[in-house]
């Protein structure tokens, strides 16, 4: 482990409720849940004053509604996130050419290998110049840990949230770890930790106590062993640029449960061919096909097929993933259907489209992701989602408010006004469209893309 706390972590706080937030004047201060709003949506972030009632990420929807009865409750909007993203993570770059993205607002930085940071006093500079140029930039604000490795950046990060800073000096990591829960360590999930307290160990120091032998009876020689060092601070993992990929795979929850064994194969060929456009479009072949059927009772069950060789051709997989289904019993319904590939490679093998009934050489168009399902909705009624941004021809840009009944309800503001005011139409009224966000920054005139050290204000995070 390195003598200096020159490994950063970035945690942007509550990052897609507070996308939401700096996107919407109306929201700021407010509780914001954004996730799935369907009967089977999960939260997939709160912002911090939903957090006082209880709302946190992965729990699902309905009890969210019943906790924070008053929130506003948003449809996530990827490709605004994503923007968002990747401005964080071109200032991460800037900092060192190891930069490892763990998800959209999280990452680990290696400021030695930069050149940015060499002991504590360069190290703190560097991270609060971050968090500045991040609120100029973006408007918002993320969490910065600091420390000699990676497991102890992220418990910085942690400590330092909301909008904080927390560096641990080198030296000082045993006494910080001593008083944790054995649940602030990675990897120790819910199992490891109740079978920890069974065995009357609660904190880091008792995992440290209690000796690696003890451990390694208790959760098995690999775990054991990782963990009792963890225990000690030891941890030598570098800081990777690029992570590489395990397997692509997609899925779909059903607000109802799918009863038609039809509907389910169909289903099926769909996530295979959504599957296989991920794959493709990260320049990416895989051998094996797995299958994942979640039915009505919650039993999740998972099929898999390993091929001669490395594929990226569509009818390979949709027939491989139909033999697959063909050994599930889906009586009693379907909630949760999922395709994926894995043993990635960076070729194909071409005896392989010898398995297909035919070679396609096209996947279907693009549209075909989000092709209704046999039983389309009402054409005549749009679909307005809640939080998505509008443009009205006489009131300008706004947002989704709710919709129902064939009424849609917009409130019209931007991420630089006051306020704004609520109006109703007709879902069908030709004056309203759908609008591509705005940016949560206007840039002053002449400031270059990117550019900032300073200034700005805003939130979000985990």
């Amino acid at each position: 482990m390195r003598s200096a706390p020159t490994i950063l972590h970035l945690d942007m706080d509550a990052f897609f409720a507070s996308v939401e937030q700096a996107s919407k004047p109306s929201l700021r201060g407010k509780a914001v849940v954004v996730g799935g709003l369907g009967p089977r949506g999960v939260v997939a972030t709160a912002s911090y004053e939903a957090r006082v009632f209880g709302v946190h990420s992965a729990m699902p929807m309905a009890q969210a509604r019943r906790r924070a009865p008053n929130a506003a409750y948003l449809v996530p909007r990827f490709a605004l996130y994503r923007s968002v993203s990747d401005q964080v993570m071109e200032l991460l770059r800037a900092l060192s050419p190891l930069v490892e993205p763990l998800s959209l607002d999280e990452a680990f930085v290696d400021l030695e290998a930069g050149g940015t940071a060499w002991d504590e006093r360069s190290a703190r500079l560097a991270g609060a110049k971050l968090r500045a140029d991040i609120r100029a930039v973006t408007g918002l604000t993320g969490s910065v840990g600091l420390a000699a490795s990676k497991m102890l950046a992220k418990i910085a990060s942690e400590q330092a949230k909301p909008d904080g800073l927390v560096l641990i000096e080198p030296g000082t990591e045993r006494a910080l770890l001593g008083p944790l829960s054995v649940r602030t360590l990675p990897g120790v999930g819910p199992a490891t930790g109740d079978h920890l307290r069974r065995a009357g160990i609660h904190t880091v120091e008792e995992i440290a106590e209690a000796g690696e032998d003890e451990l390694v009876r208790l959760l098995g020689k690999a775990h054991g062993h990782a963990l009792f060092a963890m225990a000690l601070a030891r941890d030598e993992r570098p800081v990777v640029a690029e992570r590489e990929a395990k397997s692509v795979s997609v899925e779909d929850t059903y607000d109802v449960d799918i009863h038609d064994r039809v509907r389910v194969g169909t289903e099926v060929q769909r996530l295979a061919d959504r599957c296989v456009r991920r794959l493709r479009a990260a320049g990416l072949s895989g051998r094996t096909i797995v299958l994942k059927v979640r039915r009505y009772d919650f039993s999740t069950l998972t099929r898999s097929e390993t091929l001669r060789g490395p594929t990226d051709d569509p009818a390979v997989v949709r027939e491989a993933a139909a033999r697959l289904l063909d050994s599930v019993d889906t009586t009693g319904g379907v909630r949760l259907l999922g395709v994926g590939v894995s043993g990635l490679a960076d070729y194909t093998q071409e005896d392989l489209f010898a398995q297909a009934g035919g070679r396609v050489d096209d996947l279907p168009q693009e549209a075909a992701e989000t092709a209704p399902a046999p039983e389309p909705e009402a054409p005549a009624e749009r679909r307005w989602p809640a939080g998505h941004d509008v443009r009205h021809a006489v009131h300008g840009h706004g947002w989704v408010q709710g919709s129902g009944l064939g009424r849609v309800t917009v409130r019209f503001e931007t991420p630089d006004s006051e306020p704004g005011r609520v109006k109703t139409f007709r879902v069908d009224d030709p004056a309203l469209q759908p609008a591509e966000p705005l940016p949560l920054v206007s840039r002053r005139p002449g400031e270059a893309e990117g550019a900032g050290a300073g200034g700005g204000a805003r939130a979000e995070g985990r």
